[in-house]
């Protein structure tokens, strides 16, 4: 069967206000109507009731508006952050935002806003000496897959210039080049930038779709020929002082001489050194010629003194003889080259400390190896517990900053290298391949605290609050350290939330060794003192004997829960108290009420009413009714076409919603007091949510087959229905829809004015999870075109300074207030003023902007001035 293809047709840019502004980083654009759902329902509609319902009366048509939207979940680690000149402030790449963060506090202190594509970079523009150097501090240049490179002012967080480049720019450099006027040096600024040229076919293997150009800042275009031409686009490394640049070109690193007073592109001299493996990452030494190159197999290689022979001639046009350098032991431009080698992995970065006697590498082991340079010896700071990406150092040496894999930002304290502070964003999705099944769409959802529990490569819940964009909590399901290079033996399977987030449920996976040894675990946790706060509860070890756990559900308003078995029955949990008679307390425990099956069907699914009254069970692609309270079995409804995978009954109305995800995919409702199908799809849907009440439910449905490409660049859609409509009210097309999800959450009225429809007196607001964990929030019934806002409850604080001077070492100086009735005490400088400048009480002296001239004055010796 063919994928539904809702993307063909023109579609609509959202419409921004306030000028400009950022285009949606998820992509998330309502479709036009009713063209393109027509041709779906004429080719691909399958109705299996009598007659179909008639249109939804309340559905309104589109209009020019524009409702805000709001994001978050975007990755901190996608590029190397950046510390400012004073070493106060961290800019995090955040999509395609900057993020400037206090270094202090790990608080958001603004956001630069301007690029239309992911921020690729962000270089502080150099300090030269002399008075431009404070000047220049507060700025800085950041690169992104728009093709632009933006000069801020981060200070002011305002967007100072934009160079187009017209590429997407994958990485960037900025030396300190000067030139040379009326004796004076003058900074100015050139790119060196890594772009992807797209116009070369990218299914081709040999195709050289990675340039390395050089653009003139100043005037905004490029100079010079093409430095070089890769495979892909290859980050560019910057020596300290600017004069070298290299990128890894797969067994090669590629050095580049920049001459930084009176640059011109032709005196640029390049050398290749050459090694047995496929090279990740360079660093160049601080002061002296040495260059390190990390290779995918986990060794190091140190080349010293490179370019002695190239670099230390006249300036002079590119020759050949670059090109054709061997390694060294083939006598190459290279005084020695040593190797080392402890990662088992591949090295993600390197990095020589300020003072050149230190080498930092790390990569999969979650673990940074400092290198003494000159012996070898080396020491470790494990237990990181994510594989490492890159490590930037601050102007203040005894601050640094490693980014991790799981979307972390570590500053350590140096030279300890002991975590100070974190900023943590939202998980990123799970590395494995192998299992990419068992963690698609597996989020849980907190709709009263708008919480989302994101399973973690490391066996833990994240609790990631959706509105303020930040971390509330980890809960640790598994207890065993994690080792990011060793195979996985376990995972999360299932994550449960109660309605009112007082429950959670998980279940955990062992993986059998030679087919020996598997244990699936259901574990219940109870909510502690704050919401994203559990803990344990009740453990039950192969709940369903050897049988797989497919679905578990809470009962709205009791503590009671259901889970499905893949063995052909489901049971129903209850929580008791137990009774404690040594002290005397109560705890709470979850046990078997009762279990159930039907004709020995694998169980797939499950749901609750919204009252609690009934409990309806898929059982393959039968859907049966049972009554919670007395497991007796009250309904049975007609078949689908293929085995159910979720079940849900649509808010208070009467209907039940069901998705199935095998080659048959079918998105069907049911009229429950009927027994009867009310309409249905032919849909492959990823996920789907209902809303609390009403009559309302979202669908995430897929583009493209799921074993096959996507068929177009929005490769998803989000379609907001009626259970009564077979029309949709609303549809949006969305990008990386495989492994989302979308849920109902209660909103805040005073997040936009404009928001009509509520549900129990509050805002109910739809929120898209797309498979790399972006999401983004918005107001499903408003027919209004979608612009990007900032939550309003999003928490950005302003930079405090840190204290300097005395200040720094005594703490501030009490205010005090002059008293108006003390008359002012007049200064008369005496002859011998360093007899008398001390003396009387200290209130009485003189302010120190009299008192130290007259002092320092004393001190010097006069001696007349001869007559000219």
């Amino acid at each position: 069967m063919q994928p539904i293809n809702l993307a063909h047709g023109a579609h609509r840019e959202p419409k921004m206000r306030n000028g400009p502004r950022p285009v949606n980083p998820l992509e998330i654009r309502r479709l036009p109507w009713p063209k393109p759902y027509s041709a779906l329902c004429r080719h691909h509609q399958r109705l299996l009731s009598p007659s179909p319902p008639p249109q939804n009366p309340s559905a309104k048509p589109l209009s020019s508006a524009t409702v805000a939207m709001f994001t978050g979940g975007q990755s901190y680690v996608s590029a190397p952050p950046a510390f400012s000149a004073d070493g106060r402030l961290l800019l995090v790449c955040t999509g395609r935002t900057v993020s400037v963060f206090s270094a202090s506090t790990c608080m958001l202190v603004s956001e630069l806003e301007g690029h239309e594509g992911d921020v690729t970079a962000v270089v502080l523009a150099p300090s030269p000496a002399g008075a431009a150097a404070a000047k220049l501090a507060r700025y800085c240049w950041t690169a992104g897959l728009d093709g632009a490179l933006i000069y801020w002012d981060f200070a002011a967080a305002e967007l100072v210039r934009k160079v187009q480049v017209g590429l997407p720019v994958h990485s960037m450099a900025i030396p300190n080049i000067t030139r040379g006027s009326k004796g004076v040096d003058i900074y100015t600024p050139f790119a060196f930038v890594s772009v992807e040229d797209t116009s070369k076919p990218s299914n081709e293997t040999k195709a050289l779709r990675g340039q390395l150009k050089i653009v003139d800042l100043t005037k905004g275009r490029e100079v010079g020929s093409l430095l070089a031409e890769t495979r892909k686009p290859e980050k560019i490394v910057a020596s300290s002082s600017g004069e070298f640049l290299g990128i890894p070109n797969k067994t090669k690193l590629h050095v580049w001489r920049i001459p930084l007073k009176d640059f011109k592109p032709d005196k640029i001299r390049k050398i290749k050194l050459h090694h047995t493996k496929k090279l990740n990452t360079l660093a160049f030494h601080p002061s002296e010629r040495i260059v390190a190159g990390g290779d995918v197999t986990g060794r190091i290689s140190i080349w010293r003194g490179f370019g002695n022979a190239k670099f230390s001639g006249s300036h002079g046009a590119r020759s050949n003889e670059d090109e054709d350098r061997n390694d060294v032991r083939g006598n190459s431009d290279a005084d020695s080259c040593t190797t080392w080698h402890w990662h088992s992995g591949g090295v993600k970065f390197l990095k020589f400390s300020t003072d050149g006697a230190y080498l930092f590498s790390g990569g999969m082991e979650g673990v940074i190896v400092v290198w003494q340079l000159d012996t070898g010896k080396r020491r470790y700071k494990p237990r990181l517990g994510s594989p490492l990406l890159s490590f930037v150092d601050s102007p203040d040496s005894s601050i640094a900053c490693v980014s991790c894999m799981n979307n972390q930002v570590h500053l350590l304290k140096m030279p300890n290298m002991e975590v100070m502070r974190s900023i943590a964003g939202i998980k990123l999705p799970i590395s494995s391949l192998s299992l990419d099944g068992c963690y698609r769409g597996l989020y849980g959802f907190d709709y009263s605290n708008k919480l989302v529990a994101v399973p973690t490569e490391d066996y833990c819940i994240q609790f990631y609050d959706l509105f303020e964009n930040t971390e509330v909590s980890e809960v640790q399901v598994c207890e065993r350290n994690f080792q990011p290079v060793d195979d996985i033996t376990m995972y999360i399977s299932l994550v449960s939330l109660s309605i009112d987030g007082n429950f959670m449920c998980t279940v955990d996976v062992k993986l059998p060794e030679e087919e020996l040894g598997g244990l699936i675990t259901l574990k219940f946790w109870n909510q502690g003192s704050r919401a994203g706060e559990y803990f344990l509860s009740t453990v039950i070890y192969e709940p369903h004997s050897d049988a797989g756990i497919s679905a578990i559900a809470f009962r709205p308003g009791k503590n009671m829960a259901v889970s499905t078995s893949l063995g052909g029955n489901f049971k129903v949990w209850v929580q008791s108290m137990l009774s404690q008679p040594s002290d005397e307390k109560e705890q709470s425990g979850w046990r078997c009420q009762s279990v159930g099956s039907y004709r020995n069907k694998p169980m797939t699914a499950a749901t609750f009413s919204s009252d609690g009254s009934v409990l309806a069970v898929a059982a393959e692609s039968v859907i049966t009714l049972w009554d919670p309270d007395n497991n007796a079995l009250v309904g049975v409804i007609a078949e689908a076409l293929s085995p159910i995978t979720k079940l849900s009954f649509v808010g208070t109305s009467q209907f039940l919603m069901s998705i199935s995800q095998s080659s048959k995919p079918q998105v069907a409702v049911w009229n429950v007091p009927n027994l009867s199908m009310q309409w249905s799809y032919s849909l492959f849907a990823e996920a789907a949510c209902c809303s609390s009440s009403g009559s309302e439910f979202a669908v995430l449905g897929l583009l493209s087959c799921p074993d096959g490409g996507t068929l177009a660049e929005q490769d998803g859609v989000i379609l907001l229905f009626d259970a009564e409509n077979l029309k949709p009210v609303s549809s949006w097309s969305v990008k990386k829809a495989r492994g989302g999800s979308v849920a109902f959450l209660k909103g805040d009225s005073s997040l936009d004015a404009n928001t009509k429809d509520m549900i129990d007196g509050e805002a109910s607001l739809l929120v898209y999870i797309n498979g790399s964990h972006e999401y983004v929030i918005f107001d499903p019934r408003s027919n209004e075109e979608l612009h990007i806002g900032k939550s309003a409850h999003r928490n950005i604080q302003t930079e405090e300074l840190a204290p300097i001077g005395y200040a720094s070492i005594f703490g501030e100086l009490p205010k005090l207030e002059s008293k108006k009735d003390v008359p002012e005490i007049p200064f008369i400088p005496s002859e011998r003023p360093w007899e008398t400048i001390f003396n009387g009480s200290s209130h009485v002296l003189p302010p120190l902007t009299k008192l130290c001239p007259a002092f320092l004055a004393s001190l010097l010796e006069k001696r007349p001035v001869a007559n000219e």
